[in-house]
């Protein structure tokens, strides 16, 4: 059986403002990066079963979470803070360790996780799509 790490899965952004990419760092968790598309109903009055088309895709939100870091103007924090603040639609990469890449522009929402004694401090950054995924593959 073979399968890959999750390790060295990475996320970088270019807005407006940062053209060189831009990896923001101490990533705990990434979302599902797809969708399903809605189901038309196309059932007729002659039909005896319901028959459906594909709709419109729905990717939901993508809420990636992170490790707390607020110690620097270039911390994970921050940045993704200073996104939301700006209302700028950002272009993002998640690339994975074999090269696989999903890129989409979004907006983004900053939300301190919940805390408990003796816990790591962490957030979520939950990306409002203003783009389809484009999915490359490292071939």
């Amino acid at each position: 059986m073979s399968g890959i790490l999750s390790k060295g899965t990475k996320l970088s952004y270019t807005s407006a403002t940062v053209t060189t990419p831009t990896e923001i760092k101490d990533m705990l968790e990434v979302p599902e990066m797809g969708g399903d598309p809605e189901q038309v109903d196309v059932t007729t009055l002659a039909n005896s079963v319901r028959q459906y088309i594909p709709g419109v895709k729905d990717y939901g939100d993508l809420a990636f979470t992170f490790l707390y870091d607020n110690s620097s103007a270039t911390s994970n924090f921050r940045i993704l803070k200073g996104l939301q603040e700006s209302g700028e639609t950002a272009s993002f990469t998640l690339e994975y360790p074999d090269g696989t890449k999903h890129e989409f522009d979004a907006q983004v929402n900053v939300k301190m996780g919940s805390t408990a004694v003796n816990g790591a401090l962490q957030f979520t950054a939950t990306f409002y799509l203003q783009s389809d995924i484009d999915i490359t593959d490292p071939v």
